[in-house]
């Protein structure tokens, strides 16, 4: 700020109130050539030019022994002044008494009469404007504006502080999250949002009298508390809950909390909350509990999690991970038929091991890694493709997964064509797998996609089809070339009557719209005898084989080979 003044030829503005004319020009030569200087002749005076609201004053230097109004008046209405009382005072004075008084009344500093040492007046006027303007921005950057409390980064730091000078007291680490809090925003306007707001940190500030701590506002719904540790910390939070209950009776407001007990003080406080954060997010959409704790599982479980974020670009590069297929035989032609694979990902850790998809998968989607190991699958699946294509002179189809972070992407279309065009493979070749949760996230986007891919020639699979909520409504919008029952259907089928009906149910709306069903999960010959009878035309499942890598899966492709060979 001191070089953007300089350089645009700034000046700040002081006010030098003194009814001693030679004082004023003496002051006024000490000072003109670094401010702008203003005179008064008495605190009246300087009241009246203070009134004005578009000009601001960097510094006051105020004479004591006045007539009208003195200086000792003329603090004591500047200090009961909100606007005022942040405007320094340097009090000028020879007397020792009245320089206690005047900084025991709010006074900055004070200089010495006579004035005769100009260099020691400009370097104490340069330190009070440069201290004031430091602590007016400390002060606006030190408080979230809406809701008073601290901001994040003051609140670490003043953690900091506190710990400096108590390094052993025990201390929790508290998250506070308002559950599905941009819905309060869209539903009830953003003004009722932000009463919310306030309310949590008014009733967190009430909390902290008991609690002995401080919190801050961070990420727009979500509040971090630091207090001593406490045995029932629901407590807290249940109160905090019932108080917004009471508050907010036209609409319910759902809060969720993370706790982080006795945390370790080699812990630095921004990772302590991130490991009250990832409590709190564990229960997110879980209405049967409000508060998790931090423990040492959830803490060994973060650590992996790291690990694998970690080491996705060495497993892409080294090929830890590792394209398994599994078969998808038509079973309507008389006799079992291989007819497509389907590419699923393992990863073969270096260190770990085995790793499972459910573990790594879903970690990737949330953070949007998925979109490397999507575009690794397809390229080798792509790759294998040609490898079988060559070897055996037979075509088998591979259906690759596109997440619901692909479908944002806007080079989509042109990747996957292009990983086509490097193996010499055409669309109907290569089937694309789009789950129905897609739908929901942006359904426009989604038929977007699904429509241009199809005008290339690429068929669509819709997997997991039942699984979601906005099926049927779907099909309405989606065009799509083959449904894949959700596997939960087709394992309980045969022992719960509910089931049958909708694996039934899903046979009907794929008759209605003449479209193939890939029943998936397939175990036992009694469920694909079932699904033969309902008219299921492709079966997926342990009843052929599990997923399998590219070299075994060959045994398939030789033995259909082979059958084709002896059909002919």
């Amino acid at each position: 700020m001191e070089n953007f003044i300089k350089s645009n030829d700034l000046k700040r503005r002081v006010l030098v109130v003194d009814d001693e004319l030679i004082n004023r020009e003496i002051l006024g030569n000490i000072l003109a050539t670094t401010y702008e200087v203003v005179y008064a002749e008495d605190g009246a005076h300087a009241l009246e030019l203070l009134k004005d609201r578009n000009v601001r004053y960097s510094l006051i230097l105020l004479d004591l022994l006045m007539p009208n109004m003195d200086g000792f008046e003329f603090l004591t209405m500047c200090k009961s002044d909100e606007r005022l009382k942040s405007v320094p005072v340097i009090v000028m004075t020879s007397e020792k008494d009245a320089e206690v008084k005047s900084i025991k009344m709010g006074a900055a500093d004070f200089i010495t009469k006579p004035y005769d040492m100009p260099e020691v007046i400009l370097a104490r006027v340069e330190r009070i404007i440069e201290l004031s303007e430091n602590t007016s921005i400390i002060k606006h950057a030190e408080k979230d504006t809406l809701t008073g409390l601290y901001s994040k980064d003051f609140f670490f730091e003043y953690i900091r502080q506190i710990e400096a000078y108590d390094p052993n007291k025990s201390t929790d680490a508290i998250v506070i999250n308002v559950e599905h809090f941009h819905l309060i925003n869209e539903i009830y306007g953003r003004g009722e949002g932000d009463s919310v707001l306030i309310q949590i940190a008014d009733l967190i500030l009430e909390t902290l009298k008991s609690i002995h701590g401080i919190a801050c506002r961070t990420d727009a719904d979500t509040f971090y508390v630091y207090s001593r540790h406490t045995n029932n910390p629901e407590e807290i939070i249940n109160q905090i809950s019932a108080d917004l209950t009471r508050a907010f009776k036209d609409h319910p407001i759902r809060i969720r909390a993370g706790v982080y007990e006795n945390v370790d003080k080699d812990v630095i406080p921004e990772n302590r909350y991130d490991r009250a954060k990832m409590a709190c997010d564990r229960i997110r959409d879980d209405y049967t509990h409000m508060v998790s704790y931090y423990n040492k599982e959830l803490h060994e479980k973060s650590i992996y999690f790291e690990k694998l974020i970690h080491d996705i670009d060495s497993a892409i590069e080294n090929k830890d991970f590792v394209v398994y297929f599994q078969p998808k035989y038509g079973i309507q032609q008389g006799r079992y038929k291989l007819r497509s694979a389907e590419a699923l990902i393992r990863w073969k850790h270096p260190e770990m091991g085995m790793i499972s998809p459910g573990d790594f998968i879903p970690l990737f989607e949330s953070n949007g890694l998925i979109q490397k190991v999507d575009n690794y699958v397809w390229c080798e699946a792509a790759r294998t493709i040609k490898q079988w294509k060559d070897k055996y002179n037979i075509t088998v189809p591979v259906s690759v997964n596109v997440s619901r972070i692909d479908i944002y992407d806007p080079n989509l279309e042109n990747n996957l064509i292009n990983i086509l065009d490097s193996n010499g493979l055409t669309p109907n070749e290569y089937m694309l797998e789009i789950t129905e949760s897609a739908y929901s996230d942006n359904a426009d986007r989604l038929i977007e996609v699904i429509n241009n891919m199809r005008a290339k020639g690429f068929k669509i699979e819709m997997d997991d089809f039942g699984s979601g909520y906005s099926s049927l409504n779907m099909l309405t919008t989606i065009p799509i070339d083959v449904l894949k029952m959700d596997m939960k259907f087709v394992k309980n089928m045969l022992n719960d009557s509910k089931s049958l009906k909708l694996v039934t149910l899903v046979m009907d709306i794929a008759k209605f719209l003449n479209v193939p069903v890939v029943a998936e999960g397939v175990e036992s010959k009694e469920q694909l005898d079932t699904l033969h009878e309902m008219g299921c035309e492709i079966i997926q499942g342990f009843y052929f084989s599990r997923p399998v890598p590219a070299e075994e899966f060959e045994a398939f492709i030789q033995k259909e080979v082979e059958l084709r060979k002896e059909e002919a």
